[in-house]
C-alpha cells in the first residue's frame, strides 16, 4: 500500500491511515506466527506419542500451500502424570497454554469436560464408530484403547482350568496374597472402579474395594502388577494390555485373560486414549488440524503395531494387534461421562480404603 502524498495535506492527517495500515500488518503477522505452533500436553508415554506428533509436522510441511506447524509437546513422566497435566490445565484456565490434551485414559478428560474447559469439535469418524467412545457434546474423542485384563503366571498356575476368569476373583479368599492390583486412585485402575461405581452402584463398589484391600496385594501401578506376576511374586493380577504384552514379548511365563466373558458377566473393560481441544486454545486453527490428523485410522494402527499393542476402535481399521486373542471379545458397556460424576467425593471415599 502506497500512501498518497500531497503538499497540501497536513502530515497529521495521514497518521490514522498509517496507524491502521501498520496495525493490519502487525495483526496479520501475529496471526500467522501464532498458528505456526500448536501446544500438546501428552499423558501418553513420549516414546509412543512423539513419533506421531513429528509425523504431523512432516505431513503439514509436505502439503502444498499449507503453513508448516511446529508441535510443542509437554510430557509428564511422573507415575501420576495424567493428574499432573490435568491439574496444570485447570491452573492455566485464565491464561491457557495447552491447545490439545492427549490423555492416555479418559476419566480425567471427562473431569475437564465437566469443568467446561473443553471445546466441542466435529470429530471425523465413520457412522458405526463406538458411540461410548465419543463425548455427547463433542468435547473429547476416544481412540486406541487398552483393555483391562488379568495377567497369569503359567509357572505358578500350570493348569488353564485354574486360571481366574473374572475381576471379582480379586476378592476371593482362595487367592489371598496371591493376586494383585494397582492402587485405584490413578490411571486406568481409578477409571475402572469409577465405571463399576456407575454400573453396580457406589455402595457395592466400595464394599468390593474393601474386600480387595484385605485380600489382594496392592501395588503402585499397573506396570508393577505385571512385573510382579511375571517374576513369580504373584500368581496373577489385574493390569492393562500394554503392560501385560511387554512381559509376554520379553518371553516371561505369562498368559493374558480377557475377563468376564460369560453371558451373565459384564464383559472386559476397554479404556481409550482421548483427544480434546481446550476451550480457549491459543492456537485454535492448528489445534483442529492436529486433532483431525491424530484421529485418522493410521494413528491407531501405528499404536497397535508398536510395543504397547493398543487396540484400534475405528471399524475401518483392518489391523489386529497381537495382544488380542483369537476369539472375539465381549466388551463392557460403559457410560464414561456418568462414571466421572462426583469424582472428588468418590476419590475421597476410595482414599479412605487405600490411604497413602
Amino acid at each position: 500500500m502506497i500512501l498518497p502524498h500531497s503538499p497540501h495535506r497536513r502530515p497529521i492527517a495521514l497518521l490514522p491511515h498509517l496507524l491502521g495500515f501498520l496495525g493490519l500488518v502487525i495483526t496479520a503477522g501475529c496471526m500467522s506466527r501464532s498458528e505456526s505452533t500448536v501446544v500438546v500436553y501428552s499423558a501418553l508415554d513420549q516414546e509412543f506419542s512423539s513419533p506421531l506428533l513429528k509425523a504431523f509436522e512432516r505431513n503439514a510441511s509436505e502439503k502444498e500451500g499449507e503453513q508448516q506447524t511446529e508441535v510443542v509437546a509437554k510430557f509428564d513422566v511422573e507415575s501420576t502424570k495424567t493428574v499432573g497435566l490435568v491439574n496444570q490445565i485447570i491452573a492455566e484456565d485464565d491464561r491457557p497454554v495447552c491447545d490439545v490434551f492427549w490423555n492416555n485414559e479418559i476419566l480425567h478428560t471427562v473431569r475437564l469436560q465437566k469443568l467446561g474447559l473443553l471445546k466441542p469439535h466435529a470429530w471425523q469418524r465413520p457412522p458405526n464408530y463406538p458411540s461410548d467412545m465419543v463425548a455427547e457434546d463433542g468435547t473429547w474423542f476416544g481412540f486406541a484403547a487398552r483393555a483391562r485384563v488379568l495377567i497369569v503366571n503359567t509357572d505358578l498356575l500350570e493348569n488353564p482350568e485354574d486360571y481366574p476368569q473374572s475381576v471379582e476373583e480379586l476378592g476371593d479368599p482362595k487367592w489371598k496374597g496371591l493376586c494383585g492390583m494397582a492402587r485405584p486412585l490413578f490411571g486406568t485402575t481409578a477409571t475402572h472402579f469409577a465405571v463399576l461405581k456407575d454400573n453396580i452402584g457406589q455402595e457395592r463398589t466400595l464394599e468390593f474395594l474393601k474386600t480387595i484391600s484385605n485380600n489382594a496385594v496392592v501395588l503402585s501401578g499397573n506396570k508393577q502388577v505385571a512385573t510382579a506376576v511375571a517374576s513369580g511374586q504373584l500368581a496373577w493380577g489385574l493390569t492393562d494390555t500394554d503392560d501385560a504384552i511387554i512381559e509376554k514379548d520379553h518371553g516371561e511365563p505369562i498368559t493374558i485373560i480377557y475377563p468376564d466373558q460369560q453371558p451373565d458377566q459384564p464383559g472386559t473393560l476397554r479404556i481409550p486414549n482421548t483427544l480434546a481441544i481446550l476451550k480457549n486454545a491459543p492456537h485454535p486453527v492448528a489445534a483442529e488440524k492436529i486433532a483431525n490428523y491424530l484421529t485418522e485410522p493410521n494413528t491407531e494402527e501405528r499404536l497397535a503395531m508398536g510395543n504397547s499393542s493398543q487396540i484400534p476402535l475405528n471399524p475401518e481399521s483392518d489391523y489386529k494387534p497381537r495382544v488380542l486373542p483369537n476369539h472375539p471379545v465381549r466388551w463392557m458397556a460403559v457410560d464414561f461421562e456418568a462414571a466421572g460424576n462426583d469424582w472428588e467425593a468418590w476419590s475421597a471415599e476410595v482414599q479412605k480404603i487405600f490411604p497413602d
